[in-house]
């Protein structure tokens, strides 16, 4: 689609066209910033775009799900499909410029602090550019991760990951495999099952599932929110109020997670009949731990005759065998993995590299840290979007997208006003910053609930979660706090 050229300068460039580009573009554009954004498919949308397995849906309100400034009155559902919110969107781009200053189908290779210039010198596969600031906008749900599974060159049919499932993919009368029991999965499992021949489903560990309570919304409630915006603004706020409060549980009040706990097993009892299969999918770490999934059709999909759950780990392939950890083998014709996504360090961590020529993936060394979630120091005028201790585990990632929106905006401002070209986080304020969460992240349900996840790094640190709720992390974002920065002007000469 049309969209800007890419230039050879740029004060701002904003890489990746998701939520979070989208919001930073529109905070900008508002101070009057030039700046271009890179995407590297050919439209925005960022994981909307992306991920189109059958049965992708949002698992967080619709009204919530939303850009502040774009409320969005016609919501289909109470949980957006990906074509809804891919659309929201696009419409949300194209009414606010964002299309026009964004050069598609440009994906950023390498990007390298240029200390002469005091800017970045970033190579795309369409050229190169200098940008004096740069926001890594990729999100963490762009890298899909699959796990190496010896023999996988020896299946014959398609092997596909749910974040790149292909258009033509036709499973009618097929033997299916999927492995998986996540977000992803608990969505495709029970949209497949019903056209596939046999399905099978490896689960290396049981995930906590509530009811989703999904249900379509009515045309007399859209007419309302068209109408009264102010009606669509207490739904949100109410559904705000509720996560604000799930946050707190799984952060600083984890015995309030009982009620979720009963709720699970009910839950599971009401839909899985057997009591052996209800015994492999009851997890054993406490809930929390690993992200809640919210589905009111998974259940029921795996009690039917024709699908089976593997409680182990697909070990390795052998043609079109599959055969488990536990020494169990099955037959397959499409090999399916839902194994969600590279968040700690993703491969733009590992091409880009700071003042002392090392790069981020180098100076993380597994541990991902940053101020505010949001700048590493050794990386001058390089803002981190979905940083290290952005993530949530119970609310909306778009108001955490929001603030960060803000403190990059605001950063700009300030470096505009006072004449500043190089800003760079002091050690000493990012190694305080992580010394407060320290102690707030050991408290929280992901560092006390007995599992493993992905939101923990190589160390077994939680650095993916924010351990508080949205309002506190607004609250720490809410201005650029220029004072933990060494800044100065242009470079001599």
């Amino acid at each position: 689609m049309a969209g800007a050229p890419l230039p050879d300068r740029v004060p701002v460039l904003v890489v990746g066209a998701g939520f979070g580009g989208i919001a930073v573009s529109v905070a900008l554009q508002r101070l009057g910033v030039e700046h271009v954004l890179l995407e590297k498919a050919p439209d925005v949308g960022g994981t909307w775009q992306a991920n189109t397995y059958p049965g992708c849906a949002c698992d967080i309100p619709s009204h919530l799900y939303s850009l502040s400034f774009a409320p969005n009155p016609d919501w289909s559902r109470a949980y957006a499909p990906q074509q809804e919110i891919w659309d929201y969107l696009r419409r949300v781009a194209r009414e606010h410029g964002v299309l026009q200053r964004t050069v598609f189908g440009c994906e950023s290779t390498r990007a390298e602090w240029v200390e002469e210039e005091h800017a970045w010198r970033v190579e795309t596969t369409r050229g190169a550019v200098l940008a004096k600031v740069v926001v890594s906008a990729g999100g963490g749900l762009s890298e899909p991760s699959a796990p190496a599974i010896p023999g996988l060159e020896t299946f014959a049919g398609p092997v596909v990951h749910t974040a790149r499932w292909p258009a033509d993919l036709d499973l009618r009368r097929r033997r299916v495999a999927v492995v998986g029991t996540g977000a992803s999965a608990i969505q495709v499992v029970p949209a497949i099952a019903g056209e596939v021949e046999g399905l099978v489903v490896f689960q290396r560990t049981p995930a906590w599932i509530l009811p989703r309570r999904d249900r379509a919304i009515s045309a007399r409630e859209r007419a309302l929110f068209q109408r009264a915006p102010a009606a669509q603004r207490a739904a949100r706020r109410a559904q705000w109020a509720v996560r604000e409060l799930r946050c707190i549980a799984m952060t600083e009040r984890t015995s309030l997670l009982e009620v979720s706990h009963r709720e699970a097993l009910r839950h599971l009892r009401d839909q899985v009949p057997d009591a052996a299969l209800r015994e492999l999918l009851t997890p054993g770490y406490a809930i929390g731990c690993k992200r809640i999934l919210l589905s009111d059709d998974f259940y029921p999909a795996i009690t039917q005759p024709h699908v089976s759950l593997v409680p182990s780990a697909l070990e390795r392939v052998q043609g079109g065998t599959l055969v488990a950890a536990d020494g169990s083998s099955y037959e397959a014709d499409v090999l399916i993995f839902a194994t969600g996504f590279e968040v700690a360090e993703p491969a733009s961590t590992r091409v880009t590299f700071g003042a002392d020529g090392r790069s981020l993936a180098e100076h993380w060394a597994g541990r991902p840290q940053a101020h505010r979630g949001t700048t590493v120091t050794g990386f001058p005028n390089l803002f981190l979007m979905t940083g290290p201790n952005t993530g949530l585990g119970a609310s909306s990632m778009v108001l955490m997208l929001e603030a960060q929106a803000a403190y990059v905006a605001d950063a700009v401002r300030q470096m505009r006003a006072w004449g500043w070209t190089r800003a760079e986080v002091r050690p000493e304020a990012q190694a305080a910053w992580n010394a407060w969460l320290e102690p707030r992240i050991a408290r929280t349900v992901w560092a006390t609930g007995g599992c493993t996840s992905w939101y923990q790094d190589a160390h077994g640190h939680v650095s993916a979660l924010w351990p508080g709720t949205t309002r506190s992390f607004a609250r720490a974002l809410e201005r650029f706090d220029s004072e933990s920065y060494a800044v100065c002007g242009p470079p001599a000469g």
